[in-house]
């Protein structure tokens, strides 16, 4: 087995020894939960660090046949697409540990779950067997529907259900699509698979195209969400305890924007452009509308949870805009939203922990009494708006300048999210942390040193990311180039390049 194998199974094996831990030692499971956790993320940091530059070729490839009457093979690989949710999973697993704990009941069960969640979400990110990653993608519904409805605030259990409801809604047309795609492929070579690579060379015609492609983007348009397939994503953020939200928000979203930029965009081309207004249009509704619902939330957490609404609009509007500056945008600002958002879910859930409420109308003056946890709010808040020099800029501007080319009229109305997006986060620190505290508001204590290191980390990556996002958009251009490349010779749709060379020549 390989390094990519290992990513997928130490996670396994972890949520394996941590289940079995006695239960008479409620202290072993977190302990050991983190200690185990940071093995994946030694292996990504191996992977990103090995990683080839300038190749678009999938590395690291692992394929072993699991089930050859059915073409079934164990196949992983990774490409410049990938590689920086594989890291950002590998890295939010430990801090959403570390974070957890105020979790005292069932322990061991927990971290377990958290840790299966890990194996299955670097199994979804690695997979190029289209049978083995609906596996994966399918594995993730029982450990996020358990740590939402056993964990979870009051209303858990009907935040897990709708989760689960909306979500193997889904998977079903997924597998619909994957099967679909198993048979033509029989038909065309004599022989089934459901590899990637073999995938691509099918002939499939135009109305088949656009069938599979809804199949694909139903699917990946509840996991992003996707405007109007979103109301189940607000009621689990705001339920599901802080690890969940962190890992809902950092990674679990990504698996709808990968899953469409990995295969729609490449299976199915000439569906693709067909489709452009209609994403395109989804796209920016879910901005505005996203933000304009986060700015009138009285609720803290829900208020970070519409703003996901928001920011996710952004990656599928990059996607669509079938430009390289759109793209690449796109690529990065899946890393960038897991990082700002993961870390204003972490300070809701540090705040909650003290002072056992998320009503915004409770707080007021936390900036005396917590300066430090004000201090992190208000840089992720920068990060999240997309202040220049941070990573959230770096993600908005290559999507909206990428966009443009193609899409004018939608970026323009996207740009307007940014504007929104300042009006909802400044206002809910000015409600928050400003003025004078009063009641139990002025002797609540601030950030320790554990949750300092928790948050460290990200607030770092925020300022790596948007002073040098060429450590990410290097690796991520060849896999972007092929992308268009294919759309371009299958259809003939014209991809706008010369404004996008000039956009990612820009060094924020």
């Amino acid at each position: 087995m390989g390094i990519l194998g290992w990513l997928v199974a130490v996670p396994a094996l972890s949520a394996l020894v941590v289940a079995l831990l006695p239960r008479r030692r409620p202290e072993l499971p977190l302990a050991v939960g983190f200690g185990t956790s940071l093995i994946p993320l030694a292996l990504a940091g191996v992977v990103f660090w090995q990683f080839e530059t300038g190749v678009a070729d999938f590395q690291f490839v692992e394929r072993v046949a699991w089930y050859e009457p059915w073409g079934i093979s164990w196949y992983l690989g990774v490409d410049g697409i990938s590689l920086g949710l594989v890291l950002l999973t590998a890295l939010l697993v430990p801090i959403s540990v570390a974070a957890s704990t105020h979790i005292t009941h069932r322990v061991k069960e927990y971290v377990a779950s958290i840790l299966f969640l890990e194996a299955g979400l670097m199994g979804v990110f690695l997979a190029l067997d289209l049978f083995l990653f609906f596996v994966f993608f399918e594995a993730i519904l029982v450990p996020m529907y358990l740590i939402i409805g056993i964990w979870g605030s009051e209303r858990r259990i009907h935040a897990a259900v709708k989760f689960f409801i909306y979500t193997a809604a889904g998977s079903a047309l997924l597998l619909a699509g994957i099967i679909a795609l198993g048979v033509i492929h029989t038909r065309q070579a004599g022989a089934p698979s459901f590899a990637f690579d073999d995938l691509l060379r099918l002939d499939l015609d135009p109305t088949t195209q656009l069938w599979l492609f809804a199949a694909f983007a139903l699917a990946f348009a509840i996991k992003v969400p996707v405007f109007p397939l979103h109301t189940w994503l607000p009621d689990a953020h705001t339920e599901a305890p802080t690890a969940g939200s962190v890992l809902l928000a950092g990674v679990l979203l990504k698996l709808g924007t990968y899953g469409l930029l990995r295969f729609n965009l490449t299976l199915f081309p000439a569906a693709v452009v067909d489709v452009i207004p209609l994403m395109a249009t989804l796209a920016v509704i879910g901005i505005v509308y996203g933000a304009a619902v986060a700015i009138v939330q009285p609720d803290l957490k829900r208020l970070v949870a519409y703003s996901s609404v928001s920011h996710l609009g952004f990656i599928v509007l990059g996607l669509f805009a079938l430009t390289a500056g759109g793209l690449q945008g796109a690529v990065i600002q899946n890393i960038n939203h897991g990082l700002t958002t993961g870390a204003l879910f972490l300070l809701v859930g540090m705040i909650y922990d003290r002072r056992h409420t998320k009503a915004i109308a409770e707080f007021g003056g936390l900036q005396r009494s917590m300066p430090l946890l004000a201090g992190f709010f208000l840089f992720t808040s920068f990060a999240s708006i997309g202040l220049p020099g941070l990573n959230g800029f770096v993600g908005e501007f290559l999507v909206l300048v990428g966009s443009f080319p193609a899409l004018p009229g939608w970026a323009a109305v996207g740009a307007f999210g940014v504007v929104l997006a300042a009006v909802y986060l400044l206002w809910a620190y000015e409600r928050v942390f400003t003025g004078e505290p009063s009641g139990p508001n002025v002797d609540v204590a601030d950030l320790s040193g554990r949750e300092i290191a928790v948050l460290a980390p990200l607030a770092v990556l925020m300022l790596v990311i948007g002073l040098y996002p060429n450590v990410l958009l290097d690796r991520s251009r060849p896999s972007v180039e092929v992308v268009l490349d294919r759309i371009e010779a299958v259809t003939g749709h014209s991809v706008a390049t010369a404004e996008v060379d000039q956009t990612l020549a820009v060094e924020p």
